[in-house]
């Protein structure tokens, strides 16, 4: 056991930066929430619209950016400088060139809008802010590009000092030009989109900035000749890059498929879906964070050539991470029925009855969720492994199976053919979850084996 909770330490270290950036990212969407829903409904259901939109697009950038990692720890394990540059290089003009190809995307797809059932007022609201929201897309996946970068190195604090600062600039931003403080302009819904947009391309300047200043960055940073493109790296890194976005995309997909169906239940199971999502959203930062660490620990150790170890470490964050997520587990099986009252005014005699009814189903989701803790965890941890083996092809047909054959068929059918309704939407994630979290482990453990007995023989 020693041999495993003795990395806990240095795993926690590498992670705790990443997570706490993401942590950063989802409370400035709390605030974003929380100051346009100062202006009214339609304002709320504006920016809801328009991010539906922008997030799908930005969970493929992400998860693009991605493939930079594991080359980057790979180069840095191996001592190759060059290697760890070049990377770098390609990755940035492969994540602008994806920027602007999914900010195009989005401008050609405002006329779904139209085609969505929404109030004319709210999709009017929505596209003058959809338009500068997507534009942000192209600084916010180049910063990707340098964060991991920066991860691959272990270096994982940088990034998380940029996007608190990013993210101080644009509720900063947002309290000045939504509500015209200060002699600023009452730009409304509008100034929250200038808000995000700026804050992006602060955040590409500043990291920049911060890794040209310190001195074991600067050599990696400067001096790029972007007129010599070699063609091997950048298919490379897009060999790394479309699985692992596309690893994400079926992911982020099914939980937006799932507000869909919660929304055909009615209002009160969708906020109580809302309330559930966005509390697991919350513990899953730490298993994000922990796959971070697992990608660089494992990419590493596969520059070394040394699979024993790479084995090892991979495994200790396996462990560290079903401990951890059975300690959230425990938390909301024991607080499920305090917790969606944070979210509600229970005070409210006028909407007693709805609620109380949110209260109910949310407690309900609540108590799948505790188990959906445990896979959701683990299944990140195993894929950041598996990506820092350079293994994304098998994987990304795993994730595509467990979420749209075993996980959407069983949230559709229980959610809107059986009594169980809004739970049975969650017993479909967690069965999606569960079986991503399994089948991708088999493939880690069959990987991992392989590559001992090779280098043994």
């Amino acid at each position: 056991m020693k041999q495993y909770t003795k990395e806990f330490k240095y795993n926690l270290k590498l992670a705790f930066p990443v997570i706490l950036g993401l942590l950063g990212h989802t409370f400035v969407g709390f605030a974003d929430n929380i100051m346009v829903g100062q202006l009214g409904t339609a304002e709320l259901a504006a920016v809801s619209l328009g991010n539906s939109f922008v997030f799908i697009a930005m969970s493929f950038g992400i998860g693009f950016s991605t493939a930079i990692t594991p080359l980057v720890a790979e180069a840095d394990g191996a001592g190759n400088v060059k290697d760890a540059k070049s990377a770098l290089k390609h990755g940035l003009i492969l994540c602008a060139v994806l920027g602007l190809f999914l900010f195009g995307l989005i401008i050609l797809g405002k006329p779904l809008m139209y085609l969505m059932k929404q109030p004319p007022e709210v999709v009017e609201l929505a596209i003058p802010y959809l338009d500068l929201v997507a534009f942000s897309l192209v600084p916010l996946v180049v910063f990707q590009a340098f964060k991991q970068f920066s991860d691959g190195l272990s270096q994982t604090k940088y990034p998380m000092y940029v996007t608190l600062v990013g993210n101080a600039i644009n509720i900063l931003l947002n309290y000045l030009l939504i509500f015209g403080t200060f002699g600023f302009p009452k730009l409304g819904i509008i100034g929250a989109a200038i808000g995000t947009l700026v804050s992006r391309v602060a955040m590409v300047f500043l990291i920049w900035v911060m890794l040209k200043k310190t001195k074991k960055f600067h050599d990696y940073v400067t001096g790029f000749n972007f007129r010599k493109i070699e063609s091997s790296v950048m298919q490379k890194i897009m060999k790394i890059g479309f699985p692992s976005a596309l690893q994400m995309f079926f992911e982020v997909a099914i939980f937006t498929a799932a507000i869909w169906i919660s929304g055909v239940l009615g209002k009160n199971s969708q906020a109580a879906n809302q309330i559930a999502l966005n509390l697991s959203s919350m513990t899953f930062m730490v298993g994000m964070g922990l796959g971070v660490a697992a990608m660089i620990r494992v990419g590493n150790q596969k520059g070394l050539g040394n699979y024993k170890d790479l084995r090892r470490m991979a495994q200790s964050i396996f462990f560290l991470t079903f401990l951890l997520e059975v300690v959230f587990a425990a938390l909301f099986l024991i607080f499920r029925n305090w917790l969606p009252t944070v979210y509600l005014d229970v005070n409210d005699t006028a909407n007693i009855v709805d609620n109380t009814e949110v209260i109910l189903i949310a407690a309900q989701l609540l108590l799948v969720a505790a188990f959906f803790q445990i896979s959701d965890g683990l299944q990140v941890v195993v894929l950041g492994a598996l990506r820092g083996l350079q293994d994304v092809t098998i994987p990304t047909a795993i994730t595509f199976v467990a979420y749209w054959l075993i996980g959407f068929p069983i949230c559709f059918y229980l959610g809107l053919y059986t009594p169980l309704k809004s739970t049975g939407i969650w017993i479909g994630l967690l069965a999606g979850l569960t079986a991503s979290a399994i089948l991708l482990f088999i493939r880690f453990n069959y990987l991992t084996k392989k590559l001992i007995v090779n280098t043994e023989e």
